[in-house]
């Protein structure tokens, strides 16, 4: 059975998640991604399984990789989760525009 769910796949779930996200807001500014009701979900849904993936690397690939903010991404899942329907669309959108990219450029070097 072909089943099996390592570091690998987790990272290139997150990698596949930061992509999309960077690919559908690239050049669009703030009020364009806030007119957009399906992007903005699209991109909250994508960041929570940035986080989801993320939780379930291991610590040892974690640490070993600290140069990766795996402690801001879950505080960005629990603004999303936890804020029930507010979202400060300012932190998502630099999130979006700064982090994300950053983020994916990180990961790509591992």
């Amino acid at each position: 059975m072909d089943n099996f769910k390592d570091d690998r796949y987790y990272l290139e779930r997150i990698k596949s998640d930061l992509r999309f996200v960077i690919d559908h807001t690239k050049g669009k500014t703030k009020s364009e991604i806030e007119e957009n009701e399906v992007l903005v979900d699209s991109i909250m849904f994508r960041i929570i399984q940035i986080a989801e993936n993320n939780m379930k690397l291991s610590d040892g690939f974690k640490a070993e990789h600290r140069e990766v903010p795996w402690l801001a991404i879950k505080g960005m899942r629990n603004r999303i989760v936890h804020n029930y329907g507010y979202v400060d669309m300012t932190i998502v959108y630099d999130t979006v525009i700064h982090g994300i990219p950053e983020m994916y450029e990180l990961i790509e070097q591992i």
